[in-house]
Protein backbone atom coordinates (compact mmCIF):
# COMPACT_ATOMS: atom_id res chain seq x y z
CA UNK A 1 0.00 0.00 0.00
CA UNK A 2 2.77 2.60 0.29
CA UNK A 3 3.85 4.96 2.55
CA UNK A 4 1.06 6.54 5.19
CA UNK A 5 -0.26 9.66 3.47
CA UNK A 6 0.36 12.67 5.14
CA UNK A 7 -2.15 14.51 7.25
CA UNK A 8 -4.33 17.22 5.94
CA UNK A 9 -2.79 20.00 7.61
CA UNK A 10 0.73 18.41 6.14
CA UNK A 11 2.66 20.35 2.88
CA UNK A 12 1.97 17.69 -0.02
CA UNK A 13 5.39 17.13 -1.48
CA UNK A 14 5.62 18.88 -5.13
CA UNK A 15 6.38 15.14 -6.52
CA UNK A 16 3.25 13.12 -4.74
CA UNK A 17 0.61 16.13 -5.04
CA UNK A 18 -2.12 15.77 -7.67
CA UNK A 19 -5.52 17.32 -8.25
CA UNK A 20 -8.51 15.95 -6.22
CA UNK A 21 -11.18 14.34 -8.38
CA UNK A 22 -13.59 16.66 -6.96
CA UNK A 23 -11.78 19.04 -9.33
CA UNK A 24 -13.49 17.64 -11.94
CA UNK A 25 -16.93 18.98 -11.28
CA UNK A 26 -15.06 22.22 -9.73
CA UNK A 27 -13.99 23.09 -13.19
CA UNK A 28 -16.86 22.03 -14.97
CA UNK A 29 -19.32 23.92 -12.92
CA UNK A 30 -16.66 26.84 -13.44
CA UNK A 31 -17.70 26.86 -17.03
CA UNK A 32 -20.45 25.27 -17.92
CA UNK A 33 -22.11 26.47 -14.85
CA UNK A 34 -25.97 26.93 -16.46
CA UNK A 35 -25.90 23.97 -19.11
CA UNK A 36 -27.78 20.50 -17.76
CA UNK A 37 -24.65 18.34 -16.06
CA UNK A 38 -27.26 15.63 -14.95
CA UNK A 39 -30.90 14.72 -16.00
CA UNK A 40 -33.02 11.94 -14.65
CA UNK A 41 -36.50 11.61 -15.62
CA UNK A 42 -38.34 14.55 -14.95
CA UNK A 43 -35.56 16.19 -13.28
CA UNK A 44 -32.40 17.49 -14.10
CA UNK A 45 -29.75 20.05 -12.63
CA UNK A 46 -27.11 22.03 -14.09
CA UNK A 47 -23.34 22.13 -13.36
CA UNK A 48 -23.86 24.96 -10.86
CA UNK A 49 -26.56 23.18 -9.02
CA UNK A 50 -24.68 19.62 -8.95
CA UNK A 51 -21.75 21.48 -7.41
CA UNK A 52 -23.72 23.20 -5.25
CA UNK A 53 -24.78 19.88 -3.79
CA UNK A 54 -22.02 18.19 -3.40
CA UNK A 55 -20.56 20.81 -1.42
CA UNK A 56 -23.38 20.83 0.76
CA UNK A 57 -22.97 17.27 1.64
CA UNK A 58 -19.63 17.29 2.19
CA UNK A 59 -20.35 20.27 4.63
CA UNK A 60 -22.95 18.03 6.26
CA UNK A 61 -20.91 14.84 6.28
CA UNK A 62 -17.42 16.64 7.84
CA UNK A 63 -19.58 19.26 10.14
CA UNK A 64 -22.16 17.02 11.36
CA UNK A 65 -20.96 13.92 11.20
CA UNK A 66 -16.99 14.50 11.75
CA UNK A 67 -15.88 12.82 8.65
CA UNK A 68 -12.39 13.28 7.69
CA UNK A 69 -9.68 12.60 4.64
CA UNK A 70 -9.44 8.82 5.12
CA UNK A 71 -12.40 8.07 6.28
CA UNK A 72 -15.12 5.30 4.30
CA UNK A 73 -18.23 5.98 3.46
CA UNK A 74 -20.25 2.50 2.72
CA UNK A 75 -23.27 4.16 -0.25
CA UNK A 76 -25.75 1.06 -1.02
CA UNK A 77 -28.15 2.98 -3.39
CA UNK A 78 -29.74 2.19 -6.92
CA UNK A 79 -28.67 4.60 -9.80
CA UNK A 80 -30.22 8.23 -8.65
CA UNK A 81 -28.62 11.68 -8.59
CA UNK A 82 -27.39 11.34 -4.56
CA UNK A 83 -25.55 8.14 -5.29
CA UNK A 84 -23.43 10.34 -8.08
CA UNK A 85 -23.53 13.42 -5.40
CA UNK A 86 -21.60 10.97 -2.90
CA UNK A 87 -19.32 10.14 -4.74
CA UNK A 88 -17.98 13.80 -5.50
CA UNK A 89 -18.49 15.00 -1.58
CA UNK A 90 -16.17 12.01 -0.50
CA UNK A 91 -13.90 12.76 -2.95
CA UNK A 92 -14.24 16.30 -2.03
CA UNK A 93 -12.95 16.06 1.67
CA UNK A 94 -10.65 13.54 0.60
CA UNK A 95 -12.55 10.58 1.96
CA UNK A 96 -13.26 7.22 0.57
CA UNK A 97 -16.52 6.32 -1.46
CA UNK A 98 -17.32 2.26 -1.26
CA UNK A 99 -20.63 1.88 -3.18
CA UNK A 100 -21.79 -1.87 -3.38
CA UNK A 101 -23.16 -3.70 -6.20
CA UNK A 102 -27.12 -2.92 -5.16
CA UNK A 103 -28.17 -6.43 -6.47
CA UNK A 104 -25.89 -8.07 -2.82
CA UNK A 105 -28.03 -9.59 -0.01
CA UNK A 106 -28.11 -7.84 3.44
CA UNK A 107 -25.24 -10.20 5.13
CA UNK A 108 -22.95 -9.63 1.97
CA UNK A 109 -23.54 -5.46 2.32
CA UNK A 110 -22.43 -5.76 5.76
CA UNK A 111 -19.53 -7.99 5.13
CA UNK A 112 -18.58 -4.85 2.95
CA UNK A 113 -19.31 -2.26 5.52
CA UNK A 114 -16.87 -4.22 8.25
CA UNK A 115 -13.92 -5.06 5.97
CA UNK A 116 -14.00 -1.25 4.86
CA UNK A 117 -14.52 -0.27 8.35
CA UNK A 118 -16.75 2.20 7.08
CA UNK A 119 -17.22 5.11 9.36
CA UNK A 120 -21.08 5.76 7.78
CA UNK A 121 -23.51 4.51 5.25
CA UNK A 122 -25.52 6.20 2.78
CA UNK A 123 -28.87 3.94 1.93
CA UNK A 124 -31.52 4.17 -0.37
CA UNK A 125 -34.63 4.02 1.25
CA UNK A 126 -35.19 0.75 -0.61
CA UNK A 127 -32.91 -1.25 1.10
CA UNK A 128 -34.03 -0.90 5.04
CA UNK A 129 -32.50 -4.92 5.38
CA UNK A 130 -29.13 -4.08 4.04
CA UNK A 131 -29.39 -1.16 6.46
CA UNK A 132 -30.18 -3.34 9.24
CA UNK A 133 -27.86 -5.78 8.96
CA UNK A 134 -24.84 -2.60 9.14
CA UNK A 135 -26.75 -1.33 12.05
CA UNK A 136 -26.38 -4.82 13.70
CA UNK A 137 -22.14 -5.05 13.57
CA UNK A 138 -20.71 -5.48 15.97
CA UNK A 139 -19.07 -2.05 14.92
CA UNK A 140 -21.67 -0.70 13.04
CA UNK A 141 -21.46 2.20 10.67
CA UNK A 142 -20.93 5.80 13.42
CA UNK A 143 -23.90 7.31 11.29
CA UNK A 144 -26.26 6.30 8.97
CA UNK A 145 -28.33 8.59 6.19
CA UNK A 146 -31.40 7.60 4.26
CA UNK A 147 -32.00 8.92 0.64
CA UNK A 148 -36.02 9.03 0.24
CA UNK A 149 -38.73 8.19 2.95
CA UNK A 150 -37.31 5.76 5.11
CA UNK A 151 -37.61 4.16 8.91
CA UNK A 152 -33.46 4.58 9.48
CA UNK A 153 -30.61 7.42 9.48
CA UNK A 154 -30.86 11.01 9.02
CA UNK A 155 -32.51 12.50 5.81
CA UNK A 156 -29.93 12.82 2.99
CA UNK A 157 -31.96 15.33 1.35
CA UNK A 158 -32.60 17.27 4.86
CA UNK A 159 -28.79 17.51 5.43
CA UNK A 160 -28.24 18.81 1.78
CA UNK A 161 -31.13 21.42 2.60
CA UNK A 162 -29.46 22.35 6.29
CA UNK A 163 -26.14 22.78 4.40
CA UNK A 164 -26.81 24.49 0.89
CA UNK A 165 -24.48 27.43 0.35
CA UNK A 166 -22.14 26.59 2.00
CA UNK A 167 -19.12 26.46 -0.14
CA UNK A 168 -16.15 23.38 0.95
CA UNK A 169 -12.96 23.47 -0.49
CA UNK A 170 -11.44 20.33 -2.36
CA UNK A 171 -8.84 18.42 -0.16
CA UNK A 172 -5.56 18.41 -0.76
CA UNK A 173 -4.50 14.89 -1.74
CA UNK A 174 -1.35 12.86 -3.17
CA UNK A 175 -0.99 10.75 -5.97
CA UNK A 176 -2.03 7.28 -3.84
CA UNK A 177 -4.48 8.98 -1.26
CA UNK A 178 -7.32 6.47 -1.63
CA UNK A 179 -10.58 7.97 -3.25
CA UNK A 180 -12.52 4.59 -3.89
CA UNK A 181 -12.73 1.15 -2.51
CA UNK A 182 -14.09 -1.03 -5.55
CA UNK A 183 -14.97 -4.68 -4.37
CA UNK A 184 -13.65 -7.42 -6.28
CA UNK A 185 -13.78 -11.29 -5.16
CA UNK A 186 -10.83 -13.33 -5.43
CA UNK A 187 -11.25 -17.54 -5.71
CA UNK A 188 -11.75 -17.45 -2.26
CA UNK A 189 -15.55 -15.64 -3.06
CA UNK A 190 -14.50 -13.23 -0.21
CA UNK A 191 -15.13 -9.58 -1.71
CA UNK A 192 -11.48 -8.06 -1.40
CA UNK A 193 -11.00 -3.85 -1.38
CA UNK A 194 -9.23 -2.66 -4.72
CA UNK A 195 -7.68 0.79 -3.43
CA UNK A 196 -8.16 3.07 -6.07
CA UNK A 197 -6.35 5.62 -5.44
CA UNK A 198 -6.71 10.12 -7.00
CA UNK A 199 -3.84 9.90 -9.04
CA UNK A 200 -4.76 6.48 -10.13
CA UNK A 201 -7.61 8.09 -11.16
CA UNK A 202 -6.93 11.15 -12.90
CA UNK A 203 -4.94 8.84 -15.26
CA UNK A 204 -7.37 6.85 -16.47
CA UNK A 205 -10.21 9.71 -16.52
CA UNK A 206 -7.50 10.97 -19.27
CA UNK A 207 -6.82 7.45 -20.91
CA UNK A 208 -10.68 6.87 -21.35
CA UNK A 209 -10.94 10.15 -23.23
CA UNK A 210 -7.88 9.47 -25.03
CA UNK A 211 -8.43 6.03 -26.25
CA UNK A 212 -12.45 5.06 -25.50
CA UNK A 213 -14.18 8.26 -26.88
CA UNK A 214 -11.81 10.56 -28.64
CA UNK A 215 -13.17 14.09 -29.09
CA UNK A 216 -15.64 14.29 -26.33
CA UNK A 217 -16.53 17.35 -25.04
CA UNK A 218 -19.32 19.62 -23.27
CA UNK A 219 -21.49 19.01 -26.59
CA UNK A 220 -21.97 14.97 -25.70
CA UNK A 221 -24.19 13.59 -23.70
CA UNK A 222 -23.70 10.13 -22.29
CA UNK A 223 -26.55 7.60 -21.33
CA UNK A 224 -26.25 5.39 -17.92
CA UNK A 225 -27.25 1.92 -18.25
CA UNK A 226 -25.19 0.13 -15.54
CA UNK A 227 -24.69 0.63 -12.31
CA UNK A 228 -22.72 3.86 -11.23
CA UNK A 229 -20.80 1.34 -8.33
CA UNK A 230 -18.74 -0.19 -10.62
CA UNK A 231 -17.34 0.67 -14.62
CA UNK A 232 -20.34 2.84 -15.54
CA UNK A 233 -19.20 5.32 -12.40
CA UNK A 234 -15.42 5.70 -14.09
CA UNK A 235 -17.33 6.28 -17.25
CA UNK A 236 -19.21 9.11 -15.53
CA UNK A 237 -15.84 10.46 -14.56
CA UNK A 238 -15.03 10.99 -17.90
CA UNK A 239 -18.02 12.97 -18.72
CA UNK A 240 -17.69 14.95 -16.15
CA UNK A 241 -14.47 16.22 -16.51
CA UNK A 242 -15.22 16.75 -20.82
CA UNK A 243 -18.46 18.55 -19.53
CA UNK A 244 -20.90 16.08 -20.92
CA UNK A 245 -24.05 15.39 -20.28
CA UNK A 246 -24.85 12.22 -18.18
CA UNK A 247 -28.65 10.91 -18.31
CA UNK A 248 -30.06 8.33 -16.07
CA UNK A 249 -32.58 6.03 -17.23
CA UNK A 250 -36.05 6.59 -15.06
CA UNK A 251 -36.97 2.94 -14.77
CA UNK A 252 -35.43 0.16 -12.00
CA UNK A 253 -35.49 -2.19 -14.39
CA UNK A 254 -33.90 -2.67 -18.04
CA UNK A 255 -36.18 -1.04 -20.53
CA UNK A 256 -34.61 -0.83 -23.81
CA UNK A 257 -37.64 1.03 -25.23
CA UNK A 258 -36.87 3.46 -22.45
CA UNK A 259 -33.09 3.60 -23.20
CA UNK A 260 -33.72 4.14 -27.79
CA UNK A 261 -36.35 6.74 -26.20
CA UNK A 262 -33.76 8.67 -24.22
CA UNK A 263 -31.04 8.22 -27.01
CA UNK A 264 -33.26 10.36 -29.62
CA UNK A 265 -34.52 12.50 -27.02
CA UNK A 266 -31.17 13.60 -25.46
CA UNK A 267 -29.30 12.90 -28.30
CA UNK A 268 -27.36 10.61 -26.70
CA UNK A 269 -23.29 10.29 -28.25
CA UNK A 270 -21.44 7.75 -26.02
CA UNK A 271 -22.96 4.98 -23.17
CA UNK A 272 -21.26 1.99 -21.58
CA UNK A 273 -22.46 -1.56 -21.70
CA UNK A 274 -21.56 -4.73 -21.53
CA UNK A 275 -22.47 -7.71 -24.39
CA UNK A 276 -25.12 -9.41 -23.11
CA UNK A 277 -26.80 -5.67 -22.63
CA UNK A 278 -25.69 -4.27 -25.76
CA UNK A 279 -27.33 -8.00 -27.74
CA UNK A 280 -30.60 -7.01 -25.81
CA UNK A 281 -30.87 -3.81 -27.07
CA UNK A 282 -29.89 -4.11 -30.87
CA UNK A 283 -32.27 -7.09 -30.80
CA UNK A 284 -35.39 -5.33 -29.38
CA UNK A 285 -38.09 -3.89 -31.77
CA UNK A 286 -37.65 -0.57 -30.76
CA UNK A 287 -34.26 0.10 -32.11
CA UNK A 288 -35.90 0.31 -35.64
CA UNK A 289 -37.98 3.03 -34.99
CA UNK A 290 -35.57 5.41 -32.78
CA UNK A 291 -33.49 8.15 -33.94
CA UNK A 292 -30.10 6.85 -32.56
CA UNK A 293 -27.88 8.58 -35.34
CA UNK A 294 -26.01 11.19 -32.66
CA UNK A 295 -24.20 7.89 -31.25
CA UNK A 296 -20.46 7.90 -31.63
CA UNK A 297 -19.70 5.23 -29.26
CA UNK A 298 -20.86 2.40 -27.67
CA UNK A 299 -18.19 1.19 -25.34
CA UNK A 300 -18.71 -2.97 -24.02
CA UNK A 301 -16.56 -4.25 -21.96
CA UNK A 302 -17.30 -7.05 -18.64
CA UNK A 303 -17.32 -10.24 -21.30
CA UNK A 304 -16.34 -11.44 -24.78
CA UNK A 305 -19.05 -10.74 -27.14
CA UNK A 306 -19.91 -13.25 -29.34
CA UNK A 307 -18.95 -12.54 -33.40
CA UNK A 308 -22.26 -12.50 -34.53
CA UNK A 309 -23.48 -10.56 -31.79
CA UNK A 310 -21.17 -8.14 -33.11
CA UNK A 311 -21.48 -8.16 -36.73
CA UNK A 312 -25.63 -7.56 -35.59
CA UNK A 313 -24.71 -4.81 -33.75
CA UNK A 314 -22.46 -3.33 -36.05
CA UNK A 315 -25.16 -3.89 -38.91
CA UNK A 316 -28.07 -2.25 -36.64
CA UNK A 317 -26.12 0.67 -35.06
CA UNK A 318 -23.20 1.43 -37.97
CA UNK A 319 -19.17 1.38 -36.78
CA UNK A 320 -19.71 2.67 -33.18
CA UNK A 321 -18.71 -0.06 -30.73
CA UNK A 322 -15.78 0.28 -29.06
CA UNK A 323 -14.41 -3.19 -26.92
CA UNK A 324 -11.84 -2.78 -23.94
CA UNK A 325 -10.49 -5.23 -21.23
CA UNK A 326 -9.79 -4.62 -17.98
CA UNK A 327 -10.49 -5.33 -14.46
CA UNK A 328 -11.61 -3.70 -11.35
CA UNK A 329 -8.25 -3.54 -10.39
CA UNK A 330 -7.16 -1.83 -13.24
CA UNK A 331 -10.10 0.20 -13.63
CA UNK A 332 -10.65 -1.77 -17.26
CA UNK A 333 -7.66 0.04 -18.09
CA UNK A 334 -5.65 -3.02 -20.20
CA UNK A 335 -6.55 -3.07 -24.10
CA UNK A 336 -9.08 -1.65 -26.07
CA UNK A 337 -10.25 -2.19 -29.45
CA UNK A 338 -11.45 0.79 -31.63
CA UNK A 339 -14.67 1.43 -33.63
CA UNK A 340 -12.59 1.63 -36.73
CA UNK A 341 -11.23 -1.80 -36.11
CA UNK A 342 -14.56 -3.62 -35.45
CA UNK A 343 -14.90 -5.27 -39.13
CA UNK A 344 -19.01 -5.24 -40.00
CA UNK A 345 -18.03 -8.47 -42.35
CA UNK A 346 -15.54 -11.99 -41.97
CA UNK A 347 -12.77 -11.10 -43.89
CA UNK A 348 -9.55 -13.90 -44.64
CA UNK A 349 -6.69 -12.74 -42.63
CA UNK A 350 -8.78 -10.46 -40.12
CA UNK A 351 -8.39 -10.87 -36.70
CA UNK A 352 -11.24 -12.72 -34.66
CA UNK A 353 -11.40 -12.89 -30.98
CA UNK A 354 -8.94 -10.19 -29.90
CA UNK A 355 -10.14 -7.65 -26.82
CA UNK A 356 -7.88 -4.91 -28.34
CA UNK A 357 -3.66 -3.35 -28.09
CA UNK A 358 -2.81 -1.82 -24.93
CA UNK A 359 -4.01 1.28 -23.81
CA UNK A 360 -2.05 4.36 -24.01
CA UNK A 361 1.05 4.47 -21.30
CA UNK A 362 -0.18 0.71 -20.31
CA UNK A 363 1.87 -2.48 -20.84
CA UNK A 364 1.14 -5.66 -21.35
CA UNK A 365 3.49 -9.02 -20.46
CA UNK A 366 2.52 -12.71 -21.16
CA UNK A 367 4.37 -14.59 -18.30
CA UNK A 368 4.79 -17.95 -17.35
CA UNK A 369 4.23 -19.96 -14.08
CA UNK A 370 8.08 -18.61 -12.85
CA UNK A 371 7.50 -14.84 -14.13
CA UNK A 372 9.49 -15.68 -17.35
CA UNK A 373 7.98 -13.21 -20.34
CA UNK A 374 6.66 -15.30 -23.39
CA UNK A 375 7.16 -14.92 -27.18
CA UNK A 376 4.48 -13.91 -29.50
CA UNK A 377 1.80 -16.50 -29.56
CA UNK A 378 2.63 -18.03 -26.46
CA UNK A 379 0.11 -18.51 -24.18
CA UNK A 380 0.18 -17.59 -20.57
CA UNK A 381 -0.74 -15.40 -17.54
CA UNK A 382 -1.82 -12.09 -18.88
CA UNK A 383 0.11 -9.27 -16.43
CA UNK A 384 0.14 -5.38 -16.61
CA UNK A 385 2.10 -2.62 -15.42
CA UNK A 386 1.34 1.10 -15.95
CA UNK A 387 -0.45 4.26 -14.21
CA UNK A 388 -3.88 2.45 -14.08
CA UNK A 389 -2.93 -0.30 -11.79
CA UNK A 390 -4.72 -0.07 -8.61
CA UNK A 391 -2.35 0.34 -5.34
CA UNK A 392 -3.20 -2.97 -3.89
CA UNK A 393 -6.14 -4.34 -1.64
CA UNK A 394 -7.22 -2.82 1.68
CA UNK A 395 -5.58 -4.73 4.52
CA UNK A 396 -4.78 -7.59 2.93
CA UNK A 397 -1.29 -8.64 2.92
CA UNK A 398 -1.88 -11.85 1.67
CA UNK A 399 -3.95 -11.11 -1.77
CA UNK A 400 -1.00 -8.36 -2.50
CA UNK A 401 1.52 -10.72 -2.06
CA UNK A 402 -0.52 -13.13 -5.08
CA UNK A 403 -1.46 -10.33 -6.79
CA UNK A 404 2.11 -8.54 -7.73
CA UNK A 405 5.19 -9.87 -8.93
CA UNK A 406 8.18 -7.96 -9.79
CA UNK A 407 6.17 -5.05 -10.19
CA UNK A 408 3.60 -6.39 -12.81
CA UNK A 409 0.05 -7.47 -11.65
CA UNK A 410 -1.38 -10.59 -12.15
CA UNK A 411 -4.80 -10.65 -13.71
CA UNK A 412 -5.05 -14.60 -13.19
CA UNK A 413 -6.56 -14.68 -16.25
CA UNK A 414 -4.32 -16.32 -19.73
CA UNK A 415 -3.97 -15.39 -22.88
CA UNK A 416 -1.28 -14.52 -25.99
CA UNK A 417 0.14 -11.50 -27.66
CA UNK A 418 0.37 -11.80 -31.35
CA UNK A 419 3.05 -9.98 -33.40
CA UNK A 420 1.33 -6.78 -33.68
CA UNK A 421 0.69 -6.82 -29.99
CA UNK A 422 -3.28 -7.47 -30.35
CA UNK A 423 -4.43 -9.38 -27.06
CA UNK A 424 -6.34 -12.91 -27.16
CA UNK A 425 -7.64 -14.16 -23.91
CA UNK A 426 -7.79 -18.00 -23.80
CA UNK A 427 -9.16 -19.02 -20.20
CA UNK A 428 -8.93 -18.12 -16.95
CA UNK A 429 -6.84 -19.11 -14.28
CA UNK A 430 -9.17 -19.11 -11.43
CA UNK A 431 -12.50 -21.08 -12.35
CA UNK A 432 -14.60 -17.22 -12.30
CA UNK A 433 -17.06 -16.76 -14.84
CA UNK A 434 -18.62 -13.71 -16.13
CA UNK A 435 -22.50 -13.64 -16.57
CA UNK A 436 -24.23 -10.30 -17.43
CA UNK A 437 -21.07 -8.61 -17.22
CA UNK A 438 -21.02 -9.52 -13.09
CA UNK A 439 -18.08 -11.35 -11.81
CA UNK A 440 -19.23 -14.86 -10.63
CA UNK A 441 -16.59 -16.61 -8.22
CA UNK A 442 -17.90 -20.33 -8.13
CA UNK A 443 -15.96 -20.80 -4.26
CA UNK A 444 -18.69 -18.32 -2.54
CA UNK A 445 -21.66 -20.34 -4.35
CA UNK A 446 -20.23 -23.88 -3.35
CA UNK A 447 -19.87 -22.72 0.40
CA UNK A 448 -23.66 -21.59 0.18
CA UNK A 449 -24.80 -25.25 -1.02
CA UNK A 450 -22.48 -27.25 1.57
CA UNK A 451 -24.06 -25.50 4.26
CA UNK A 452 -27.34 -27.79 2.75
CA UNK A 453 -27.06 -30.66 4.72
CA UNK A 454 -28.43 -32.87 2.25
CA UNK A 455 -25.35 -31.73 -0.20
CA UNK A 456 -21.92 -33.84 0.16
CA UNK A 457 -19.73 -32.12 -2.43
CA UNK A 458 -20.34 -29.80 -5.02
CA UNK A 459 -18.92 -27.77 -8.09
CA UNK A 460 -19.98 -24.81 -9.78
CA UNK A 461 -19.21 -24.36 -13.49
CA UNK A 462 -19.92 -21.50 -15.98
CA UNK A 463 -21.27 -22.60 -18.94
CA UNK A 464 -22.19 -20.72 -22.22
CA UNK A 465 -26.09 -19.05 -22.26
CA UNK A 466 -27.18 -17.51 -25.24
CA UNK A 467 -28.85 -14.08 -22.89
CA UNK A 468 -26.07 -13.57 -20.27
CA UNK A 469 -23.16 -14.75 -22.38
CA UNK A 470 -22.07 -17.28 -19.40
CA UNK A 471 -24.60 -19.28 -16.53
CA UNK A 472 -23.85 -21.04 -13.41
CA UNK A 473 -24.60 -24.69 -12.76
CA UNK A 474 -24.08 -26.58 -9.44
CA UNK A 475 -23.32 -30.15 -10.32
CA UNK A 476 -24.10 -32.00 -6.54
CA UNK A 477 -23.35 -34.96 -4.83
CA UNK A 478 -25.77 -35.56 -2.40
CA UNK A 479 -24.83 -36.18 1.49
CA UNK A 480 -24.60 -40.39 2.06
CA UNK A 481 -28.44 -41.39 2.93
CA UNK A 482 -29.69 -37.85 1.54
CA UNK A 483 -32.03 -36.71 -1.26
CA UNK A 484 -32.51 -33.44 -2.35
CA UNK A 485 -33.90 -31.84 -5.42
CA UNK A 486 -33.16 -28.08 -7.42
CA UNK A 487 -36.39 -26.83 -5.52
CA UNK A 488 -35.35 -27.12 -2.21
CA UNK A 489 -31.92 -25.84 -3.16
CA UNK A 490 -33.45 -22.87 -4.83
CA UNK A 491 -35.56 -22.33 -1.44
CA UNK A 492 -32.34 -22.38 0.92
CA UNK A 493 -30.35 -20.72 -1.20
CA UNK A 494 -33.15 -17.75 -1.18
CA UNK A 495 -31.91 -14.47 0.80
CA UNK A 496 -28.15 -16.15 1.11
CA UNK A 497 -27.01 -15.48 -2.18
CA UNK A 498 -27.81 -12.62 -4.42
CA UNK A 499 -30.17 -13.22 -7.60
CA UNK A 500 -27.73 -13.00 -9.97
CA UNK A 501 -25.89 -15.73 -8.36
CA UNK A 502 -28.19 -18.11 -8.53
CA UNK A 503 -27.04 -21.16 -10.24
CA UNK A 504 -29.21 -21.51 -13.70
CA UNK A 505 -29.66 -25.61 -12.97
CA UNK A 506 -28.63 -27.97 -11.03
CA UNK A 507 -27.55 -31.26 -11.94
CA UNK A 508 -26.84 -34.28 -9.51
CA UNK A 509 -25.06 -37.46 -9.67
CA UNK A 510 -23.66 -40.06 -8.30
CA UNK A 511 -19.84 -39.52 -7.52
CA UNK A 512 -17.86 -36.46 -8.24
CA UNK A 513 -14.50 -36.77 -11.02
CA UNK A 514 -11.51 -36.24 -9.42
CA UNK A 515 -8.28 -35.93 -9.84
CA UNK A 516 -5.27 -38.38 -8.99
CA UNK A 517 -4.95 -36.26 -5.82
CA UNK A 518 -8.47 -36.66 -4.75
CA UNK A 519 -9.17 -32.90 -5.66
CA UNK A 520 -12.26 -32.26 -7.03
CA UNK A 521 -11.02 -30.22 -10.21
CA UNK A 522 -13.61 -28.19 -12.82
CA UNK A 523 -12.18 -29.49 -15.78
CA UNK A 524 -12.36 -33.12 -14.97
CA UNK A 525 -16.39 -31.86 -14.16
CA UNK A 526 -16.96 -30.51 -17.00
CA UNK A 527 -15.56 -33.07 -19.12
CA UNK A 528 -17.59 -35.66 -17.31
CA UNK A 529 -20.53 -34.10 -17.98
CA UNK A 530 -20.03 -33.12 -21.05
CA UNK A 531 -19.00 -37.45 -21.67
CA UNK A 532 -22.38 -38.20 -20.24
CA UNK A 533 -24.59 -35.72 -22.70
CA UNK A 534 -25.35 -33.55 -19.05
CA UNK A 535 -24.26 -30.67 -20.58
CA UNK A 536 -26.71 -30.48 -23.75
CA UNK A 537 -29.36 -28.06 -23.49
CA UNK A 538 -28.25 -26.71 -19.86
CA UNK A 539 -29.18 -23.15 -19.79
CA UNK A 540 -31.82 -23.77 -22.69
Amino acid sequence: MGQQAPSANEALPRSTRVSNLAHLLTRSARRFGDEIALAWGEQSWTWRDLDARVSAMAAGLRDRFGVKKGDRILVQSQNCNQMLESMFACFRLGAVWVPTNFRQTPAEVAYLAEASGAKGMICHAAFPDHAAACAALAAPPAFMLAIGEAGFGDSYEAVVAEYLGRAVSNEAVGRDDPCWFFFTSGTTGRPKAAVLTHGQMGFVVVNHLCDLMPGTTQHDASLVVAPLSHGAGVHLLTQVAAGARTVLTASERFDPAEIWSLVEHWRITNMFTVPTILKRLVEHPAVEGADHGSLRYIIYAGAPMYREDQKRALAKLGPVIVQYFGLGEVTGNITVLPAAEHEAEDRPGMRLNTCGFERTAMEISIQDDDGAELAANASGEICVTGPAVFAGYYDNPEANAKAFRNGWFRTGDLGYLDEQGYLYITGRASDMYISGGSNIYPREIEEKILAHPGVGEVAVLGVPDPAWGEAGIAVCVPAQGATVGEAELIAFLDGKLARYKMPKRFIFIEEMPKSAYGKITKKLVREALEARGLLAGTTA
